[in-house]
């Protein structure tokens, strides 16, 4: 079974919010998932906040990570952001993508 790190979209229209996901890649892109990651929300959490917000789990990104999960580009640029990818380097993993 082939997994990615990927977004699946939540929220409402023209406002939206994503979770990063670990699925299976043969499954839709808002449809199961294996586990939540983390979220990131490009546009703030309000309308007044413009500054885009990244929650990530970084131990579970490291999980799956080290369980040879892919992540797509825009996640693995979250997962920089976030911590997870210094973390998992620091730790001697290699980084796949």
């Amino acid at each position: 079974m082939a997994v990615k790190l990927r977004l699946m979209r939540v929220g409402k229209k023209k406002q939206p919010s994503y979770r990063v996901v670990a699925a299976d890649v043969r499954f839709p892109r808002d449809g199961r998932f294996l586990e939540i990651v983390g979220t990131y929300a490009p546009r703030g959490r309000s309308s007044t906040d413009q500054d885009a917000v990244i929650a990530i789990d970084n131990a579970k990104a490291i999980k799956w990570l080290q369980q040879g999960a892919k992540p797509t580009e825009t996640v693995g640029r979250l997962l920089e952001a976030s911590g997870a990818i210094a973390e998992l380097r620091s730790s001697g993993a290699e980084v796949s993508r």
